[in-house]
């Protein structure tokens, strides 16, 4: 019942029409709007006002087939989304995922109350659709971490989505720069996770924390780097940030679970690049990918310079200490009980 008042709701304001046979986007347009310029229907596409089968449509040579909707918004005042911190990938009438720049919170908290990928989607659809309009928070990324997220436009879609989360969504990856050159080609990181506020800690064994499980795979090694692909089992607060530093390696560019000295692109080398999902509502498979960073990349193909060869190598030689301190208290600890005893 809802999910038809939604739809009656989006089609009050647009005008309609049926693709009878194949054709581009802008001829099909140009033939249902006789009177209006090329430059006017192209007007229209770059403000984002024309929708095919619900999806908001800009490429002007966008291939139609017999069977397809296509719609115009009657708001011409409508306008283009423009945010140097934020795009728009895909939006429908249930959802918007987009790509989220890093240095951007998702969504605000009590102690932070600054401008979030959550205000600037609200104004956004307020401004377009009107002011009873909203997004949902599905999920959130980290302020420090880039790609894709996905937001619902009604709160019956919001609830599909976070109840059936791990149904729906089919595949959730990342992609990530550490320091050092990874010695297994694949593997998996089981931990237990205990959130402290402002560290999250790891425990090997369960210790009533929350089991947390990421598998990675090393696509390239290269200058004392390694590219690495992350592929989310759970999603917990900063899980890949601390099972990265439990390797050994710890993301470029973290200063909080690894050496924030230790920075050659000045930000978290972390990107969330591919997101796969079954629509909350059309059942239909949906997936989006985008390219890995262009700085990420460019860490694998110059030179690194001295300074940087000197950065890399005291973040090895600590891990390496790291490690030693480790055997060395559990050493300790048990001779402690078997004193004890």
């Amino acid at each position: 019942m809802a999910r038809g008042k939604i739809v009656a709701r989006a089609r009050t304001q647009y005008t309609d029409y049926t693709v009878n046979e194949p054709m581009e986007l802008m001829e099909f347009l140009a033939a249902k709007m006789p009177d209006a310029s090329r430059t006017k229907l192209k007007s229209l596409l770059s403000k984002r006002v024309v929708f095919v089968d619900s999806v908001i449509t800009t490429q002007y040579n966008f291939p139609l087939k017999p069977g397809m909707k296509v719609q115009i918004s009657r708001d011409k005042g409508k306008k283009e989304f423009h945010n140097k911190l934020l795009k728009i990938v895909y939006e429908d009438a249930y959802i918007i995922v987009v790509e989220k720049m890093q240095g951007l919170l998702s969504v605000s908290s009590e102690r932070q109350k600054e401008r979030t990928a959550y205000h600037i989607l609200n104004e956004y659809v307020q401004r377009s659709n009107g002011r009873g309009s909203n997004v949902y928070i599905v999920h959130r990324l980290d302020r420090d971490t880039s790609g894709l997220m996905m937001f619902a436009k009604d709160e019956k879609t919001q609830r599909t989505l976070r109840d059936n989360w791990h149904e729906i969504v089919t595949d959730r990856r990342y992609v990530a720069v550490v320091a050092g050159e990874m010695e297994k080609n694949a593997g998996c990181i089981i931990s237990w996770l205990t959130d402290r506020t402002l560290y999250v800690y790891s425990s090997p064994t369960d210790d009533g924390g929350q089991k947390s499980i990421t598998h990675y795979r090393t696509i390239k090694r290269a200058n004392g780097y390694s590219l690495v692909e992350l592929n989310l089992e759970t999603g917990r607060k900063n899980q890949i940030r601390v099972h990265m530093q439990d390797l050994g390696h710890p993301i470029v560019g973290d200063g909080r679970y690894g050496l924030e000295e230790v920075n050659p692109i000045g930000r978290l080398a972390l990107h969330a690049f591919k997101l796969c999902f079954y629509h909350p509502v059309t059942g239909e498979l949906m997936q989006f990918e985008t390219p890995y960073p262009n700085d990420f990349k460019k860490l694998f193909l110059k030179e690194i310079k001295k300074n940087e060869i000197a950065q890399i190598n005291k973040v090895n030689f600590i891990n390496l200490r790291n490690f030693f301190y480790i055997i060395y208290f559990f050493i300790l600890h048990d001779a402690y009980k078997s004193f004890a005893h």
